[in-house]
């Protein structure tokens, strides 16, 4: 027989995980972790051959590093861990658009290989040597979030484990692989941060400050992490002081 506080803590905690696990969910299959807000417009620029030249290369392939990021930087994109997008009008190759011409959204899709090519010192040139710190910190915002799923779901077989054979102690199974992928969750805030932030520290170009901030998806990845600490915390409770009780009870049993 269960005591209710700990049935209570298992119900919250599943409850949370469960949250945690949709939030992660949806951030890495959204593309909206940073948005970028463009001073310039695109009839304010006379920029036509960035315009020109920018865009059919984004249309077709990731391809250059530095030509993919002034495109979003310029263009108002949006950036997740698997895909990009930028705001486009209809194209006017040879002159700026009018005002009222209708606005779309072009995106490219990473693939896997993408997402593992090293960085440069200097981003887009391949003879400025590998930048080591970029390169790890980028394979670790997609690796750690799908081994924080990973963790979640191996958690919840072990509770269903635990359900089965009537006692609580497998929990803490449970709670410390919760644990485990709340600090992966935690990781992979901070390496995209981190990221993005020397990314923006080694545009060269003045002109293409990029300005902007952190989306919606960053934010479900954001408070994913807590839910996920906080349900180990539930799991790892009700299971450890159950264990204690227990213990107690026999004790004063053969006393």
């Amino acid at each position: 027989m269960v005591d209710n506080r700990f049935a209570t803590a298992l119900v919250i905690g599943s409850v949370l995980a469960l949250i945690s696990a949709v939030y992660i969910a949806a951030a890495i299959g959204t593309d909206h972790w940073y948005e970028y807000r463009s001073p310039f417009g695109f009839s304010e620029t006379n920029d036509t051959n960035l315009y020109t030249t920018i865009l059919p290369s984004v249309e077709f392939k990731f391809g250059n590093e530095c030509t993919y990021s002034r495109a979003l930087y310029k263009y108002n994109g949006t950036i997740g861990l698997w895909r990009g997008c930028i705001s486009v009008l209809e194209r006017y190759w040879s002159k700026p658009p009018p005002q009222d011409v209708k606005q779309d959204t072009l995106c490219v899709s990473f693939s896997l290989q993408d997402q593992f090519t090293p960085k440069y010192v200097q981003v887009g040139n391949h003879n400025s040597g590998v930048d080591y710190v970029r390169t790890y910190l980028s394979r670790c915002q997609i690796l750690l979030p799908f081994i924080s799923l990973g963790l979640m779901c191996f958690g919840a077989l072990i509770g269903l484990c635990a359900c089965s054979c009537h006692t609580l102690y497998p929990a803490i199974g449970t709670g410390v692989l919760h644990l485990l992928a709340g600090l992966c969750t935690l990781a992979t805030v901070a390496c995209f941060v981190a990221n993005v932030e020397l990314l923006h520290a080694k545009t060269q170009d003045p002109q293409l400050l990029p300005k902007g901030h952190f989306g919606w998806s960053f934010c479900l990845a954001c408070v994913s992490a807590p839910l996920q600490l906080m349900a180990a915390a539930l799991f790892i409770w009700a299971a450890k002081t159950e264990r204690t009780e227990y213990s107690r009870m026999k004790l004063y049993r053969v006393a």
